[in-house]
């Protein structure tokens, strides 16, 4: 049961969308769900991470790129998506630098399930140490979808043992308000379900766009 109500995120959207309108910017601003811990200890207790699909993409401008077979780059070639072939990917020689400039380049991987477990060996522990591993293309999917799938995907997890607070990007400006509410609820209850003493745990929770203010919908 969702201790914050459709009703207050209804209301905190509206604002956050009527804020953009009023101070337009020259890209689209992300509308970020921000989430504040109590009662939870990073340290002595288990990290959680989870990872959930909304149903709307939040972040357009995400990018993916495809690391595979050669037939798999022709597929994301011609979905205009970015790609890297195996012969691509020797090429950078597991230079640090250049594989550090490749994890910074695009938001996520894919990789084909023949290419996945020789990424480690192509490219040494770059991209996992960036938190950007690839994830497997689904066989059966079209490339459009496998993609569409990894961007519309957020992930919640503390990022050190020091805080006990994060931010996971649920909408953007350009959005339907419903669709943005949609995406909202979904996340915060997925969010919630992830901690071993749920709701206990959320000591606040806010929601705010790029440039906008902070608007409160759960704790004091």
């Amino acid at each position: 049961m969702s201790k914050v109500s459709s009703e207050i995120v209804t209301e905190a959207v509206a604002t956050i969308l009527k804020n953009s309108q009023e101070k337009k910017r020259n890209f689209v601003e992300t509308i970020e769900l921000q989430v504040g811990l109590k009662n939870f200890d990073p340290v002595k207790e288990k990290r959680f991470a989870g990872t959930i699909r909304l149903p709307t993409i939040a972040r357009e401008r995400f990018s993916v790129c495809v690391l595979g077979t050669d037939k798999d780059c022709d597929d994301a070639k011609a979905n205009g998506v970015p790609c890297m072939t195996v012969a691509d990917l020797t090429k950078l020689n597991k230079n640090k630098k250049l594989v550090k400039k490749l994890a910074a380049s695009h938001g996520a991987f894919l990789a084909s399930a023949s290419l996945i477990r020789k990424i480690p060996r192509l490219l040494g522990p770059g991209l996992n140490k960036a938190g950007k591993f690839p994830t497997v293309l689904t066989a059966g999917n079209s490339m459009q979808t496998n993609v569409d799938d990894v961007k519309a995907s957020v992930k919640f997890t503390l990022k050190s043992k020091k805080t006990i607070c994060m931010g996971v990007p649920v909408g953007n400006v350009t959005l339907s308000a419903e669709d943005n509410e949609k995406n909202i609820m979904l996340a915060i209850n997925f969010m919630v379900s992830l901690l071993p003493k749920n709701w206990q745990q959320v000591k606040r929770l806010y929601l705010k766009s790029t440039m906008g203010p902070s608007v409160r919908i759960y704790g004091f």
